[in-house]
């Protein structure tokens, strides 16, 4: 097997540990503020009845909002917990135009079906990039856009973070763990409003990215923060054994040193480059 070859069976493995708790994962992680999807409709010119292709749709977070618009939607999940629990969710909105497929985006049958927006909510991290770029840009109309929403965990000089005040309590339980370090500061985070963000630049197949911040902070008691952390990938790849008495850990320390009372401080972004057309450096 290559690196190229492992480095992909890696990604597919991490990015489908989220189908073991799809009912954990709707309910603590965060959504999308409405002011996004506004932005992303002033700046595409969606309009009711276009077309969006949704690329990893989770439980349908980002989905509900997008099809609340009024949008035709079609949106790919590989995860079958995941996707069985999006379609519960939006059949309880009723009458809409959304249709979930079982597939990764790399292998996902397009079946010749053209798009007017391509989005990813918190997924296009686990779409091999060296695919999914010319995938993005195959599937897209003329003049249509791509989408990554995302969110950045951040701090505020001063604000209490939960990561500062347990981190020897990681290290008791995962020590070294690459994964474990303090959020970087907002200001920081808003400066990097160039580019793509973390995940490798299409090159020359979009346009250059426009860029919208948007703050968005939950709370959790001690509890609720460890079921926060038991959604994410860093402590979903821990060993139970690892995970659950650190969690336990993390829990107890909120209730008791910080009055059970702790926040989850994130940038929400966008990111929204439109499709390059032949002529503009493309070789096709």
């Amino acid at each position: 097997m290559t690196d190229e070859q492992k480095t992909r069976r890696d990604r597919l493995g991490l990015g489908r540990v989220f189908d073991e708790v799809p009912e954990l994962y709707d309910r603590v992680r965060p959504g999308y503020p409405d002011e996004l999807f506004a932005d992303l409709t002033t700046i595409t010119g969606l309009d009711e009845g276009s077309s969006v292709l949704e690329v990893g749709c989770g439980t349908g977070q980002a989905t509900r909002s997008l099809a609340a618009l009024g949008y035709s939607v079609t949106a790919v999940e590989p995860g079958t917990g995941m996707a069985a629990l999006a379609r519960r969710r939006l059949t309880a909105l009723g009458d809409i135009d959304v249709g979930i497929e079982m597939s990764t985006f790399e292998e996902w049958d397009d079946r010749g079906r053209r798009f007017d927006v391509l989005v990813a909510a918190a997924s296009w991290h686990w779409v091999d990039p060296a695919i999914g770029w010319p995938r993005a840009y195959e599937v897209l109309r003329p003049g249509g856009w791509a989408a990554l929403l995302g969110h950045v965990v951040v701090r505020r000089p001063g604000e209490p973070e939960v990561y500062a005040e347990t981190s020897a309590l990681h290290e008791r339980f995962a020590p070294g763990n690459p994964d474990w370090g303090h959020p970087p500061l907002e200001d920081e985070v808003r400066a990097t409003d160039a580019g793509w963000g973390l995940v490798e630049d299409p090159g020359p197949l979009f346009g250059p990215t426009i860029v919208r911040w948007y703050p968005t902070v939950q709370w959790f008691d001690g509890a609720g923060f460890a079921d926060h952390l038991r959604s994410t990938s860093p402590y979903r790849r821990l060993d139970p054994e690892v995970r659950e008495p650190l969690l336990d850990g993390v829990a107890e320390h909120i209730r008791t040193r910080l009055d059970d009372r702790a926040a989850r401080r994130y940038l929400t972004v966008l990111r929204v480059g439109q499709r390059a057309e032949r002529g503009q450096g493309i070789d096709r």
